[in-house]
């Protein structure tokens, strides 16, 4: 019996052997390239991760070299020169041309941040922030509605460009001497939770400037409490002078 059994123990493993084999042959080349899709995946990725670092260096390079150049005009040009990789890149080397031309050519740069916020194929902010600079450019060639109606369309999205849009109002009512529309339009942006300290100490000074009375957050005017201050020293005062009296 012992023999015999170890016969089929034998003959077993031979037959597991060979469908071992027989599958090795039938499938064994999906495994290999399954291993090779692996680590050339891996290694393309690692490749173009490096492409990818070196033309943002090259670019990063480019800009600083142009921004070197003494000449304003000449610094434009070389930008108009850098290659982009890219229509997020584009928009900022359109901007820093702009930047550039604002001073010697204000309709120019207007035009350059005009073209940006027309661009559909780049983030909404980058739009957002060629639109604002261009209605704040002064002598840029577009006229009060035109920069009304922009502004109002940034007014109505959210975060910092939209109370920033609603500052850029109150000047354009301001301009328009509609001076009491400014100082409801600043008073509302100072109550605004999302208003930075800077914005809110800007439309604080402006509404000063205009006569208006800058509105606390709790909707009281800021003379308020100054005056509810004076009230109380004024009696704290009489009350000293009372103790004196009676001394």
């Amino acid at each position: 019996m012992s023999n015999n059994d170890s016969f089929i123990e034998e003959v077993s493993e031979e037959v597991r052997r060979d469908r071992l084999f027989t599958l090795l042959r039938r499938y064994g080349w999906i495994a290999i390239l399954a291993v090779l899709v692996l680590v050339g995946g891996a290694a393309y990725n690692e490749w173009q991760k490096a492409q990818d670092r070196s033309a943002a260096e090259a670019l990063g390079d480019a800009i600083l070299t142009a921004l070197e150049i003494e000449d304003r005009s000449a610094r434009a040009g070389t930008l108009d020169g850098v290659q982009a990789d890219g229509p997020a890149s584009a928009a900022i080397l359109q901007m820093l041309a702009a930047a550039e031309e604002l001073q010697d050519d204000p309709k120019g740069a207007t035009a350059r941040l005009m073209e940006i916020a027309q661009m559909n194929d780049i983030a909404s902010v980058y739009r957002q922030i060629a639109t604002l600079k261009a209605v704040m450019i002064p002598n840029g060639g577009l006229d009060v509605d035109m920069r009304r109606a922009r502004l109002n369309d940034l007014a109505l999205g959210g975060g910092v460009i939209r109370l920033l849009a609603e500052e850029q109002l109150a000047y354009l009512d301001i301009e328009t001497g509609d001076e009491a529309a400014a100082i409801e339009r600043l008073n509302a942006i100072s109550a605004d939770a999302g208003a930075t300290a800077g914005l809110r100490r800007r439309a604080t000074q402006v509404i000063v400037v205009l006569g208006g009375e800058p509105l606390l957050p709790g909707g009281t005017t800021a003379s308020a409490p100054d005056a509810a201050t004076s009230d109380g020293r004024d009696a704290e005062a009489g009350a000293e002078d009372s103790v004196g009296d009676g001394e």
